[in-house]
């Protein structure tokens, strides 16, 4: 039997390529356990929240500032 971290090392020396393919095939091997319910939740938030920006109600911010943002708000 192949240990974990064998597969991880072989995974890692395949050409980026292969790697992105093989991420790909796992998160959708995951992806039966999605819960319908909170997917459509997830689905009515982003509809939401791209309406808002649509009619300039919120203005959005990079991504990076909004990570700095949140780390701040962490900081001890």
């Amino acid at each position: 039997m192949v240990s974990v971290e064998q597969v991880i090392k072989e995974a890692l020396s395949l050409p980026s390529a292969w790697r992105a393919l093989l991420a790909q095939k796992l998160v959708e091997s995951l992806e039966f356990d999605v819960d319908e319910n909170l997917q459509a939740l997830w689905v009515s938030e982003a509809k939401k929240r791209r309406d808002e920006i649509r009619s300039s109600m919120v203005q959005p911010i990079p991504g990076e500032e909004g990570l700095a943002r949140v780390r701040r708000l962490l900081e001890p």
